[in-house]
Formats: C-alpha cells, sequence, structure tokens
C-alpha cells in the first residue's frame, strides 16, 4: 500500500537572502494511518525558533511511501519558485547520490529526524527542535535564494 506524505515548506525571503519560520501546518489525509500529535513552531527569544514535528503511524511496518516536497516565496500570495519534487522515498534512501537535489532537501532535517535509514520504517515520524540559524546555513551558503520573482 503507497501512502503520500506531504510537506509543505513555507519561506519568506527578506532582502538580506535569510528566511525565518511564519507558519507551519501539519495536515494528515488518512488519520487511519497516520496522526500528527506535535506540529509547532517554538520560539525561545527573538533569534532562536525551532519547528518540531511527531507523526505517530498507525499502520507499521511502511515499505512504501511517496513524497511531495514544495519550495514557495509569498508574493501576492504563496508561488513556487524553485523546487516541486513529488518521488518514492524507498529508492531515494537506498542511493541517495541518484537524487541529489532531494538528497540536499533532505540534508536540511535529517540531523534532526529519525528517519535517516532504509524501508522499511517501523517507528513514528520525528523532527526535533529544527532550528532557522541551521537552516540559514545551509540555505544561504550553498544556495542563495532571489530577491524578486
Amino acid at each position: 500500500m503507497t501512502y503520500l506524505l506531504k510537506f509543505g515548506v513555507i519561506l519568506t525571503t527578506i532582502i538580506e537572502c535569510r528566511f525565518e519560520f511564519t507558519n507551519l501546518k501539519c495536515t494528515s489525509l488518512d488519520k487511519s494511518f497516520l496522526e500528527f500529535q506535535h506540529c509547532y513552531i517554538k520560539a525561545v527569544n527573538r533569534s532562536y525558533k525551532y519547528i518540531t514535528i511527531r507523526a505517530n503511524v498507525f499502520d507499521l511496518p511502511v515499505y512504501e511511501a511517496i513524497t511531495n516536497f514544495d519550495l514557495l516565496k509569498r508574493n501576492n500570495g504563496y508561488l513556487p519558485f524553485l523546487y516541486n519534487i513529488t518521488g518514492p522515498v524507498c529508492p531515494f534512501f537506498e542511493n541517495k547520490k541518484r537524487f541529489p537535489v532531494s538528497s540536499f532537501i533532505t540534508g536540511l532535517f535529517l540531523e534532526h529526524s529519525n528517519f535517516n535509514h532504509r524501508c522499511p520504517f517501523n517507528h513514528d515520524f520525528i523532527v526535533d527542535k529544527l532550528d532557522i540559524g541551521f537552516l540559514n546555513g545551509k540555505f544561504t551558503k550553498l544556495l542563495p535564494f532571489p530577491e524578486e520573482l
């Protein structure tokens, strides 16, 4: 059975070419398969914010999954400006070198998560304390953001 895991990332680009967390929405399309226990942005102070997501998976083990990743920029609504990737998860974890863009995107949060191994997945999905400073370093040094669309 194949399930679609949809992750949407909404980024706000500022003139200095950095971004910040403004909104996070976690929605389960099939609540009998997966439900979000935690999905929030926590602001510790003005400069330190982090994301925590915990998804409880009820139908274990997961042998096949498809993910969708959108990178959006806010400009008269949310517009895709760089990536909209949909693909299978298990072949990606078998050989990450075949998928360089997906490897870059997953590298943004794999250090803060528990799903950095091959299929099958026999546990809940957790992203814990993914902070803005870590992401700013990855994006601004390796992948410059456009200031205008």
